[in-house]
């Protein structure tokens, strides 16, 4: 390995640690601080509704009238940790903490995309997914440690802020790797999601199918008498089997990635049954979880890169991926997730991932009528 590559890979993961520790804080623990502070499950959906809205929004705004440049991605760094202190000021008011998220959801929405796609650039297949579980270890190590040891639920917040601040300083490290040409909005403005509806409306889905894990799988799991620390482990079980997926799916993706993404696709809709039918069984919420290595790992590595092959505007690309996906379909998945949460939320959300399967079957289609 080169040493410029070997010191890209180092600030890398370092990037990847903190910014899914930071996601960890946020997606576990969080929740459970809302609910000490008297909100409702409906108000937790509408909060975790906000940040996946800006990610949303935003591809739209950098289509047109912005370039994503290492100006304005050091400058999403820098929000997404004042963002988090935001946070600490503004929890006790429902509205003044809503808008703070709508303005951490634009943060962090910026700065993935950017890093995503250096990444693809500089590193192999193999290479990346061995960089890429570093998120992976710094989302399980923080579940681990804050499932063990977090007794006021308050105290995550300045987990939080810790962590955004590490992500901004390995993250402003990564910017001085960046070679590829900074489209300007007149050229992404040729950018079409309508050449393949289908896809995005799959992903979309997909997502919207992740709203009940996401937001409220800690509440379902300690709901049906699992504790804390044991729901912590599961989310960490999860993520090892989620580790191993991306240290080894190097060869996988070598081979059709629409076949992977379909496969991944209806794995997750068996994983939300499984989660509805068993939903007081340890055994076979564990099992369900193994499933996390295909319905995250594989499933995402495998959209990522496909969607890097797709278009020339390779950064807008994975914006409008990162913004589809995870900003308005978990936007949509967690206000629906807050709005139906109880008995069958999972199957549900199993019939929705399902309805993803099928509209990925069209895609497929259409995609060689296109060609």
């Amino acid at each position: 390995m080169k040493p410029r590559t070997s010191f890209f890979s180092l600030f890398l993961g370092g990037y990847y640690f903190f910014y899914f520790a930071l996601v960890g804080v946020y997606v576990i623990f969080m929740p459970k601080v809302l609910l000490s502070l008297q909100y409702d499950a409906f108000e937790v959906g509408i909060i975790y509704a906000a940040a996946p809205f800006m990610r949303f929004l935003l591809p739209f705004v950098f289509r047109r009238y912005l370039a994503l440049t290492p100006r304005v991605y050091l400058f999403s760094l820098l929000f997404t940790f004042a963002g988090t202190l935001l946070f600490l000021a503004s929890i006790q008011n429902f509205w003044i903490y809503l808008c703070a998220n709508l303005i951490f959801g634009a943060a962090m929405g910026i700065s993935l995309p950017y890093v995503e796609t250096i990444a693809l650039a500089i590193l192999s297949k193999h290479r990346y997914g061995k960089i890429r579980l570093w998120g992976s270890l710094g989302f399980m190590g923080i579940a681990l440690w804050l499932g063990r040891t977090l007794d006021v639920p308050f105290n995550a917040l300045y987990y939080l802020g810790g962590t955004a601040l590490l992500t901004f300083l390995f993250g402003a490290l990564v910017v001085r790797y960046d070679t590829i040409a900074h489209a300007n909005p007149k050229e992404d403005a040729s950018f079409s999601l309508l050449k393949y509806w289908a896809f995005w409306t799959s992903v979309f889905l997909m997502q919207v199918g992740f709203g009940g894990f996401y937001n409220f799988f800690t509440i379902y799991e300690t709901a049906h008498g699992v504790s804390l620390e044991m729901t912590s482990w599961m989310w960490s079980f999860g993520v090892i089997c989620e580790i191993v997926m991306l240290y080894f799916q190097g060869p996988l993706l070598q081979r059709n990635l629409l076949h992977i993404l379909q496969f991944a696709t209806l794995v997750t809709a068996l994983r939300w049954l499984m989660l509805y039918l068993f939903a007081d069984s340890v055994i076979l919420t564990f099992a369900s979880q193994s499933l996390h290595a295909i319905s995250f790992a594989l499933y995402h590595t495998a959209a990522i890169t496909y969607v890097f092959s797709l278009y020339t505007q390779k950064k807008l690309a994975q914006q409008f991926f990162l913004g589809i996906a995870f900003g308005l379909g978990g936007s949509v998945g967690a206000i629906l997730a807050g709005k139906i949460y109880g008995e069958y939320l999972f199957l549900i959300e199993s019939f929705i991932t399902f309805m993803a399967f099928l509209v990925l079957w069209i895609h497929q289609k259409r995609k060689v009528h296109i060609q």
